[in-house]
């Protein structure tokens, strides 16, 4: 039927442009659901008006049937009063009356089909709106969550980035240690060097005078000994 598959059609497109442009889940819901509630209110329209189609189509059915019926007891109380001819034209009629039967029968039937399958269309769009209604809270829920862990993956990210810098400047500190340890041990062996020359050029180039000695000498040459005074 035409209509069926209009509204399956709308129905299917509107949740495959969503499925398309799903940027914000949080809102493709509640637009998803609003597009429902949209479809829900021509599919109901459209029920109704199939329904009613079947239900016109059941009262001309019956109506028909009850006229048949009608014209076979007219003709049988016609036969029985001894009218023939009358008798005749009652059965004529619903001849003609049977023929109309047979299409008003097939209309019931298309209806009737029709309606049944509106009435299932229109059943399963509203479970199905219970449904994401009742999974609405949940759904949103874990997209919260997601947004949540998502901020703690970006911040742990920071802090990776300021753990790297750390470490970098601990490398930068202990390369800076390092260079001054180096250069304090240059400038003890410097120091060193310099204390060792000095005390060897002390040792050997003195020049301090032994005044016992020349004491000695002193008195030799006058003729004196120790311990004597001089003559005057």
């Amino acid at each position: 039927m035409g209509i069926l598959s209009r509204f399956k059609d709308i129905m299917s497109a509107n949740i495959n442009a969503l499925l398309d442009k799903a940027e914000d889940p949080e809102k493709m819901i509640d637009q998803c659901l609003r597009n429902l509630q949209s479809d829900l209110g021509k599919v109901k329209s459209e029920t109704a008006a199939v329904m009613a189609e079947e239900a016109r189509s059941k009262r001309a059915l019956d109506e028909c049937n009850e006229e048949i019926f009608n014209m076979q007891n007219y003709a049988v109380k016609a036969m029985q009063a001894g009218n023939e001819e009358d008798a005749r034209k009652f059965l004529e009629k619903k001849a003609t009356l049977t023929t109309k039967q047979q299409g008003l029968q097939e209309a019931y039937n298309m209806a009737s089909t029709n309606a049944a399958n509106m009435k299932a269309m229109h059943d399963k769009l509203v479970n199905d709106i219970n449904q994401l209604e009742s999974r609405k809270d949940m759904i949103k829920g874990k997209i919260a969550a997601a947004k949540t862990q998502e901020r703690i993956n970006n911040m742990t990210s920071s802090v990776n980035g300021a753990n790297n810098s750390m470490a970098a400047f601990d490398r930068m500190e202990a390369k800076a240690n390092a260079m001054l340890d180096k250069a304090n041990a240059m400038s003890e062996l410097n120091q060193n060097t310099g204390n060792e020359i000095a005390d060897l050029t002390k040792k050997y180039g003195s020049s301090s005078v032994n005044v016992d000695a020349e004491l000695e000498a002193l008195k030799a040459s006058l003729g004196q000994t120790a311990g004597t005074p001089s003559a005057e």
